[in-house]
């Protein structure tokens, strides 16, 4: 009988999403009803909170894994290295404008005008 519930625990709502408290709750109430034992309530708590542990660590690890593989795929520029590269391109523009004369970047040359 015991069996029986917990795949019916799993296939209805899923260990990973309940908490501990929920799961006493769902046992105490089983125990009331006279569904099951006490000491079968108290295993059976412990089995679901322990399987819901363990469905969540490997949860955890199958994302943590995916966002790993996600991320060496996925070609992005650190921030640290965007500023460092928008202060060459502006240290460029003021060394372009200083040899067209100009004096400033965006500042039209005498020949522009």
């Amino acid at each position: 009988m015991l069996e029986f519930i917990r795949k019916g625990i799993f296939a209805g709502i899923g260990a990973v999403v309940l908490t501990k408290e929920k799961i006493q709750e769902m046992t105490r109430m089983l125990v009331e009803e006279g569904k099951i034992s006490t000491d079968e309530g108290e295993k059976l708590a412990d089995d679901l909170v322990k399987s819901g542990e363990r469905q969540w660590e490997e949860i955890n690890a199958k994302l943590q894994e995916s966002m790993k593989k996600w991320g060496e795929n996925v070609e992005m520029v650190r921030k640290k290295e965007f500023q460092e590269m928008k202060a060459r391109v502006e240290a460029l523009e003021q060394r372009v404008a200083a040899i067209e004369g100009t004096g400033k970047p965006g500042d039209q040359t005498a020949g522009d005008k």
